[in-house]
């Protein structure tokens, strides 16, 4: 059977590419999840965020692309939640099937991974990361338990970053096990059911310090909203890096992405590794 060569759409998030949502639907499970934008989203069309449903139309999307990708992967779900056992396994062919793609894997179950891989794993394959989302120092546990996986990159997803995240006391973890260090505040509205939550800048300059030096590579995304306000930014949710003081205007990848169309702030000179801020 030929599979059509499909057209890409582009997400808006900054550090990835298109999309891919084999399952969509998740549960709450940590502090971070509580204006998630998922759960905005399925609301808002009248259909239940906690229903975990296989897609009728999405599952085999990364066959149809032939050119390379950066993929984020389930950013409607959870790639290791526990209601999609019955359908990982042929993802994880997707996967395999489709070496010239990189898999942007990004979770809050850390624990379930090793239970979760395929046969073949081994090392890891060459064409995933595999990242953890911690928002603050309670989350913190999440970073030994992914130390302990195989993987070529291991990233870390400070997003949204609800409070302060210290990495000082796991430096030889970080150091040794991680390549790359994800940054973001909290988006959100004033009203409503889905607001946001501070970010304070100085939250922000520690990571960035502490994360070039234990040797991490790291892109901060955005601000967030609170910090969009207080610093009467244009863009609501501070995600225009020209607004940004000069010393947080840092957007590194852990390997050369320039082969993969991102978003179009994302130039091929922001996606240089040379640890040097963006002018």
């Amino acid at each position: 059977m030929t599979i059509p060569i499909q057209k890409i759409e582009q997400s808006k998030i900054q550090w990835t590419g298109p999309t891919w949502n084999p399952w969509h639907g998740c549960q709450k499970v940590s502090a971070g999840c509580k204006f998630c934008y998922m759960f905005r989203d399925k609301e808002r069309y009248g259909k239940k965020p906690t229903l975990v449903m296989r897609s009728k139309t999405k599952f085999n999307d990364p066959l149809k692309w032939k050119e390379p990708q950066l993929i984020f992967t389930c950013s409607w779900s959870d790639w290791f939640i526990e209601d999609a056992d019955a359908w990982r396994p042929e993802a994880w062919e997707v996967i395999k099937n489709t070496p010239q793609h990189t898999y942007q894997i990004l979770t809050k179950r850390p624990e379930r991974i090793k239970d979760c891989l395929p046969p073949d794993w081994g090392d890891g394959y060459s064409n995933v990361w595999l990242g953890v989302s911690v928002e603050s120092n309670d989350e913190k546990q999440r970073l030994e338990i992914l130390a302990d996986v195989p993987a070529r990159i291991r990233f870390i997803s400070a997003e949204p970053l609800i409070g302060e995240l210290d990495l000082e006391d796991i430096v030889d973890v970080i150091s040794t096990k991680y390549h790359w260090l994800i940054i973001g505040g909290e988006s959100g509205n004033n009203t409503g059911k889905y607001r946001f939550r501070s970010c304070e800048l100085s939250w922000i300059e520690k990571l960035i310090e502490q994360g070039e030096s234990m040797g991490l590579d790291v892109f901060v995304k955005q601000l967030g909203t609170h910090l969009g306000q207080t610093m009467m930014m244009k863009d609501r949710h501070a995600g225009n890096i020209n607004e940004w003081p000069f010393e947080l205007r840092v957007r590194q990848f852990p390997e050369d992405v320039s082969r993969y169309s991102l978003t179009e702030d994302n130039t091929l000179e922001n996606q240089k590794n040379e640890g040097e801020r963006i002018a």
